[in-house]
C-alpha cells in the first residue's frame, strides 16, 4: 500500500477504512522527559517564572498590563515547538488550541475568554511550569451577562489556523494539525465553579440561555474554520462526566446540550469536516445520544472510570461499526505499571479495535508529567510493531 499522509491515514480510520498505518494521538504532552528524550524544549518551560517577572514590572496601572499581555498569541507562538515534537515521536495528529484565550490578568495568571481561572505552578517533582484551573469567575447569573461576550473574530484564531496550516505544508504531510475548540458544558460549569453551576442550574431558563450562548459561539467558530480553508478534523473539548458517572442527568443534557452538539456535527459535516469529541469520565449513559448526534470519533474512553460497562472493548461490540475510537492506554498504568503490562495492553487495543478501521491510539487522556519516559515508549514501539495494516497479531 502506497504510504499515506497523516491527514489521508486520519480520514480513513474515521472512515472505517483500513489506512496504510494505525494512526496516533495525544491531546497534550506535557512530561519533561519525553520532550528531553526527543530532543524537543517544553514549550511552558519557564512561562510561569517569566509572567510572574512581567507583572513585578512596575506598570502605571493593571489596564496597562493586561493590555500588554493581552497582544501576545501563546498558542501561536508555541505551536512549532509541539508540532516538532509530535512530529519527532512519529504521532499524526496535533491538536491546536483556537480558544480559551487568556482575557484578564493578575498576579497568578489569568481567567480566560470563558470565565476560567487558571494559575501558573510548578510541577514538585520536575518543577515543570502548567497551567492549572483554579475555580470559576462568575458567580451567577447577572454576573454571566455582565461578562465579556465570546468574539467568534477575535484575530488570534486565525492567526493560529494559518500558522498550523504553515507548519503542515512545512511537514510536508508528515502532521495533521486539528483545530481545538471548546463546547458548551466543561466551559460553563467551570467557569461557574461547580457549587455556583448546580445552583443555575435549577433555574430552567437562566441555564438554557447560557448553553445556548456557547453553543451559537461554538457554532460560528466552525464556521470561520471552514472558511479559512480547514478540511481535514476538528476536535472539541466538552467533557461529560467524571469517573462516577455523568455531571449532570441523561435529560439535561438532552434538553440543553445535545441539540447543540448535533447542529455542531451537521455544521463540520456540510463544511467536509471529520469531529472528534474529547469527553472524559464516564458517559456510558449517554453514549448512544453522542453517535445519533453525529460525532464521528470520541476520545479517550477514559479506562479508570467506575462503570465496567464503560470498557472500551465492550463499547467496541456494540458501536463499533458507528463510531471510531481514539484511545485508551491508561495515564495511571503509563505512570505506575511496568513496560509489558503498557505493550500487552497496547497489543490488544491493536488487535481487537484497529482491524477494519475504527482506531486511532492514544493514551487514556494526555502524557502528564507523572508517566514513564519507558511505558511511554513502550506503547510507542507496539504501535510501530503491530499498527501496520493488514492487522496481524497472534
Amino acid at each position: 500500500m502506497e504510504k499515506m499522509t497523516a491527514r489521508e491515514r486520519i480520514i480513513k480510520a474515521i472512515s472505517h477504512e483500513e489506512p496504510d498505518f494505525v494512526p496516533s494521538f495525544e491531546a497534550s504532552i506535557d512530561n519533561l522527559a519525553v520532550c528531553k528524550h526527543f530532543k524537543v524544549k517544553y514549550g511552558l518551560l519557564g512561562a510561569g517564572q517569566s509572567y510572574k517577572t512581567v507583572y513585578d514590572m512596575k506598570f502605571e496601572n493593571s489596564k496597562q498590563f493586561n493590555k500588554l499581555m493581552g497582544e501576545i498569541n501563546a498558542f501561536k507562538m508555541g505551536l512549532p515547538n509541539v508540532v516538532k515534537l509530535y512530529r519527532r515521536i512519529g504521532i499524526d495528529l496535533v491538536p491546536s488550541p483556537i480558544a480559551l484565550f487568556p482575557k484578564l490578568f493578575n498576579k497568578d495568571g489569568f481567567v480566560d475568554e470563558y470565565g476560567r481561572i487558571n494559575h501558573f505552578k510548578l510541577n514538585p517533582a520536575d518543577k515543570m511550569d502548567i497551567v492549572y484551573y483554579m475555580g470559576g469567575a462568575i458567580k451567577d447569573f447577572e454576573d454571566f451577562e455582565n461578562f465579556p461576550p465570546l468574539d467568534p473574530d477575535d484575530p488570534r484564531r486565525e492567526e493560529i489556523q494559518k500558522e498550523a496550516k504553515r507548519l503542515e505544508e512545512k511537514f510536508a504531510g508528515k502532521v495533521h494539525i486539528a483545530p481545538m475548540i471548546f463546547g458548551m458544558m466543561e466551559m460553563t460549569w467551570e467557569a461557574f465553579g461547580l457549587e455556583n453551576f448546580s445552583r443555575l442550574l435549577a433555574q430552567r431558563e437562566n441555564i438554557k440561555k447560557v448553553f445556548d450562548n456557547r453553543g451559537k459561539f461554538t457554532i460560528e467558530l466552525v464556521k470561520r474554520l471552514i472558511e479559512w480553508g480547514e478540511n481535514g478534523v476538528i476536535i472539541m473539548c466538552d467533557d461529560y462526566g467524571y469517573k462516577g458517572g455523568p455531571f449532570m442527568s441523561p435529560q439535561n443534557y438532552r434538553n440543553y446540550v445535545f441539540p447543540w452538539l448535533k447542529r455542531i456535527c451537521d455544521t463540520a459535516h456540510k463544511g467536509g469536516l471529520k469531529f472528534i469529541l474529547h469527553s472524559c469520565g464516564d458517559i456510558e449513559k449517554v453514549f448512544e445520544d453522542i453517535i445519533k448526534c453525529g460525532v464521528d470519533a470520541v476520545h479517550p474512553i477514559e479506562p479508570t472510570t467506575a462503570n465496567p460497562e464503560y470498557d472500551i472493548f465492550k463499547l467496541n461490540e456494540k458501536y463499533g461499526d458507528k463510531i471510531t475510537f481514539v484511545g485508551n492506554v491508561s495515564p495511571q498504568d503509563l505512570a505506575d505499571k511496568d513496560p509489558e503490562t503498557i505493550r500487552n495492553y497496547t497489543k490488544k487495543l491493536l488487535k481487537e479495535i484497529a482491524p477494519r478501521g475504527g482506531l486511532i491510539l492514544s493514551s487514556g487522556h494526555s502524557i502528564n508529567p507523572a508517566i514513564k519516559l519507558e511505558n511511554f515508549l513502550a506503547m510507542r514501539d507496539m504501535l510501530d510493531k503491530y499498527g501496520r495494516y493488514p492487522i496481524h497479531i497472534i
